[in-house]
């Protein structure tokens, strides 16, 4: 198997199978196959070899079904393109070393690698869509190719040292680093700092890959485009579901 990354705003994995070869993906990541390559969509990959490894995959932010490419009788080529602008970053894996991705962020992977649930934390309604913020957990043996958007900055965490992140900003980090989400404090800041009530603060031993565009903040910018939406609209909707965010969480914290 030989592998390259081409382009630069917009990059693409370029995956040379040879014959029997074979890497996995989530459904609807394909960008173009060479006739060799045969598609077989089915929920085994990924960890998923039962109704467990299936659970694990989908609460961790995966889709329930995969697809497997392989080459047939000769060697062929598949490839996948990021969604947003963004990075193209390999991962090697083993049972020691594995890492956790924001929940977009697998694109491909080789057969022995598995997805599951790392992190998982409700943030209020109206930050990240409703959903609250989720990390796969990505481990097994093999490669791993992740999608990270914007610009990439890597920082290595000595032992103890900590770093203090918006949420969406983290792309990935090795699973030795520690990782837990906490309130900016204060209460002016919360409400009047602008930069949102919710921290993710990691501490070493460890890498951790940051991302300078946020989907969820990609999203918030989008929206005032939106057909129906006049200028403002978009924006104040936005600002509404945040501000509900905020008070339902502060009303949360008050309540225990």
């Amino acid at each position: 198997m030989q592998t390259r990354i081409q382009g630069t705003v917009m990059p693409v994995l370029e995956v040379q199978l040879d014959p029997g070869e074979s890497v996995f993906a989530e459904s609807g990541e394909l960008s173009w196959m060479t006739a060799s390559i045969q598609m077989t969509t089915h929920t085994q990959m990924g960890g998923g070899g039962g109704l467990l490894g299936v659970f694990k995959r989908v609460v961790g932010g995966g889709t329930l079904f995969m697809t497997e490419y392989r080459a047939q009788r000769v060697a062929g080529e598949v490839a996948f393109a990021t969604k947003v602008p963004g990075h193209i970053v390999p991962v090697t894996l083993n049972p020691g070393n594995e890492y956790l991705v924001h929940r977009h962020g697998f694109l491909c992977a080789t057969p022995q690698v598995t997805i599951g649930m790392g992190f998982q934390q409700s943030l209020g309604a109206g930050v990240f869509g409703g959903s609250g913020f989720m990390l796969q957990r990505v481990g097994g043996t093999g490669t791993a190719w992740l999608e990270l958007s914007g610009e990439l900055i890597r920082k290595d965490l000595a032992p103890g040292e900590t770093l203090r992140v918006h949420p969406g900003h983290v792309g990935a980090f090795e699973a030795s680093v520690n990782f837990q989400i906490t309130t900016v404090p204060g209460i002016r800041n919360a409400l009047f700092g602008g930069d949102g009530i919710f921290l993710a603060v990691l501490s070493g031993p460890g890498t951790v890959w940051l991302q300078t565009l946020p989907i969820s903040r990609l999203a918030h910018q989008i929206a005032e485009y939106m057909p129906g939406r006049e200028g403002g609209a978009g924006r104040a909707g936005v600002g509404g579901a945040l501000l509900g965010g905020i008070v339902g969480s502060l009303l949360s914290r008050d309540d225990n």
